[in-house]
């Protein structure tokens, strides 16, 4: 029971982080290796677990989605579409082994993209000037690792739309939760048909994650977001070193 409850608290604390600053992997990946799931399983369970609330938040946020002229959505979506396939078929022809070495090191670049993502996106834009094409590039490039591993892969949606110059955090944010609830979508249905899920404690996560997408679109926008992403962050610094003493 300590065990489920303690997916139980992780799931809807990430529906939540997810919803305002991203960064809800952070929670459900460790929670179900620490539970004593294999780490490519609790990948993809997490994955299952937590794109249900993605589109929990986009719903949330539907008054806020708008079509933009240098983001074309169907192509986008099916760029997503495309690379969230591409991601989950190489995490199923991963070796456990081989990704257990590789978990710390992708924790780090998450945490890394989650801290400074904000701050590099300017940079980027004062510098580079991107067309459609190159977007559409990147995003299925960033698709493929939403369906490998996917943290903080909403930051770095936000990097991309912000280098066309786009600066409506809230239409940018129901884009992204958006597109990203698409990605994990297909890698879900890779996941599952592949047997890499175990249900139990999925199935737990998923009514806390969904309750956390919409409850925190809703009413955690109150929250100072640089409150919520010191929290991530601080979670993301300790689950690296933790993974990598594992190692």
């Amino acid at each position: 029971m300590g065990s489920y409850l303690l997916l139980i608290i992780a799931a809807l604390a990430a529906g939540l982080i997810n919803s305002v600053a991203g960064g809800g992997m952070f929670l459900t990946f460790p929670a179900l290796v620490f539970t004593g799931v294999p780490s490519i399983i609790a990948n993809a369970s997490s994955t299952v677990a937590l794109f249900p609330g993605s589109f929990a938040s986009a719903w949330a946020y539907r008054d806020d989605f708008r079509r933009f002229d240098t983001i074309p959505f169907k192509a986008s979506l099916a760029v997503s579409l495309a690379g969230g396939v591409t991601g989950a078929l190489l995490l199923l022809n991963t070796p456990q082994h081989a990704f257990d070495v590789v978990i710390p090191w992708l924790l780090a670049l998450a945490t890394f993209l989650f801290a400074f993502g904000p701050k590099i996106s300017p940079w980027l834009r004062s510098r580079f000037h991107i067309g459609v094409r190159t977007v559409l590039c990147c995003q299925y490039v960033v698709a493929i690792y939403g369906g490998y591993f996917g943290g903080a892969v909403g930051i770095i949606m936000l990097a991309l739309f912000s280098l066309l110059g786009i600066g409506n955090i809230r239409s940018m944010n129901a884009l992204k939760t958006l597109l990203g609830g698409s990605m994990n979508a297909v890698a879900v249905v890779c996941f599952v048909i592949a047997g890499k899920v175990w249900w139990t404690q999925t199935a737990v996560m998923l009514l806390g994650s969904v309750a956390g997408g919409y409850l925190g679109a809703r009413y955690a926008r109150k929250v100072p977001s640089v409150v919520l992403r010191g929290v991530v962050i601080a979670i993301g610094v300790v689950m690296t070193v933790v993974f990598f003493r594992r190692g």
